[in-house]
């Protein structure tokens, strides 16, 4: 497996320290938090990847307030090395990063099979860790309830994968069968929750952001497979958040590599728009459901791509939250998509974007867009990172702090 050399890495960061968001790597800006997501490839240990990858990792990395990080492995050597170096970038500010990570979910301890850890990084002069952390499951009540209605089916499928499987042993049949449950009922890796308050650095004590922040990796598999467990993760979600009034902050973000079978847009997107519209029917009004990354940018010509071939859409960003909570800053809704990307009055706005590090490869090391190289350049290129840095590029979202309380708040202090 071939990897950059130490030339080649001085071009990109030569490259990359030129015109960084000009590849999609935020800026960061007074009055704007930035949250993101990366998928960083068998993050496991330390020795796998170069001190220059490494050094580019955190330069990355460091750009955001809160970032949920999915496929570390149980050798945690690699986070410590990235939370090393995302420290030693600013030595002499007084930021300090922290990391709140899950165990090894995905396989039982014993077992054949790759676990994940899913992780939080935050900045500690942005970022507050709130006191609920919890993994997201269905409970057993809930799995019974699914499996008799389901029995049926499940009897059917399991019956065709006994005779299956009696062909096989009587080598009547080549492949061994498997067996799919034609239903959902738990996730591959266990989504990993977290309360988080961010707020301004130029203004600690001012109006902040709260809410549960959820860091998922939904499975690779079969379309259909991969469909439900994002509808039970989004059903979970959506009857969490009606419950606003008993949950330890009513508003959820969700982040990861949702593994959606979302590669043709045009194909796929009428059916996403129309269950996140029933979404939106089965909730109270006021809680609102945002998918910023199923637009296209106003900026764009087409939608965003998260793989280094820029050919997927697996890596999404949630928002459901309530549109006047009383806290004083709200989330972006959907109707605002279409003016992402532009400035307020106090140089500021909600944005959303991809770091495309594929383009700043290409760029430094060809001075050709990516697009532009012939399929066998760019499979060339590609060889050089995809274990090396990872086959998935961050994404993120800017949420912009309000100087002022909600009308909601204000409605209230009116009447008081």
């Amino acid at each position: 497996m071939s990897e950059f050399t130490e030339e080649e890495w001085k071009l990109i960061f030569d490259e990359m320290e030129t015109n960084p968001t000009a590849y999609g790597l935020p800026s960061r800006k007074e009055g704007s938090a930035l949250i993101g997501s990366f998928n960083i490839r068998k993050l496991g240990a330390a020795s796998k990847r170069s001190p220059s990858t490494w050094k580019f990792l955190g330069r990355v990395c460091h750009r955001f307030d809160l970032l949920a990080v999915q496929e570390a492995l149980d050798n945690m050597e690699g986070l410590h090395r990235l939370l090393q170096e995302m420290n030693h970038i600013d030595q002499d500010d007084d930021d300090d990063w922290n990391i709140l990570c899950s165990d090894k979910t995905g396989t039982y301890p014993g077992d054949n099979g790759v676990g994940e850890r899913l992780v939080f990084f935050y900045r500690s002069s942005t970022v507050e860790r709130g006191e609920v952390v919890s993994d997201i499951t269905y409970d057993r009540s809930k799995v019974s309830e699914i499996l008799f209605e389901n029995l049926e089916e499940i009897n059917n499928v399991k019956a065709k994968y006994d005779r299956e499987m009696e062909e096989y042993e009587t080598q009547t049949r080549k492949t061994k069968p498997t067996l799919t449950l034609p239903t959902f009922l738990s996730f591959i890796r266990s989504p990993y929750c977290a309360s988080f308050k961010v707020k301004s650095a130029s203004c600690p004590n001012g109006l902040s952001y709260e809410f549960m922040a959820i860091n998922a990796h939904l499975m690779y598999g079969k379309s259909k497979d991969r469909w439900r467990e994002f509808v039970a993760l989004m059903n979970w979600i959506r009857d969490r958040v009606v419950q606003y009034d008993k949950t330890y902050y009513p508003n959820f973000i969700l982040l990861g590599d949702l593994n959606l079978d979302y590669d043709n847009p045009a194909k796929d997107l009428a059916k996403m728009e129309q269950y996140m519209k029933n979404i939106q029917i089965d909730t109270p009004n006021e809680v609102q459901v945002n998918f910023p990354f199923l637009d296209i940018h106003p900026d764009q010509t087409e939608h965003f791509t998260s793989n280094i071939k820029l050919s997927q859409r697996y890596d999404q960003i949630g928002l459901f939250f309530r549109d006047e909570d009383g806290s004083g800053v709200g989330f972006p809704t959907h109707a605002e998509n279409k003016n992402m990307g532009k400035v307020d009055d106090d140089g500021n706005g909600y944005d959303y974007g991809v770091f495309n590090f594929t383009e700043l490869f290409a760029k430094a090391l060809t001075n050709e867009s990516y697009k532009d190289l012939s399929k066998e350049e760019q499979t060339k290129l590609v060889k050089k990172y995809e274990h090396e840095v990872s086959d998935h590029m961050p994404i993120w979202i800017r949420l912009k702090f309000s100087t002022s309380p909600s009308k909601k708040r204000k409605a209230e202090e009116l009447v008081n």
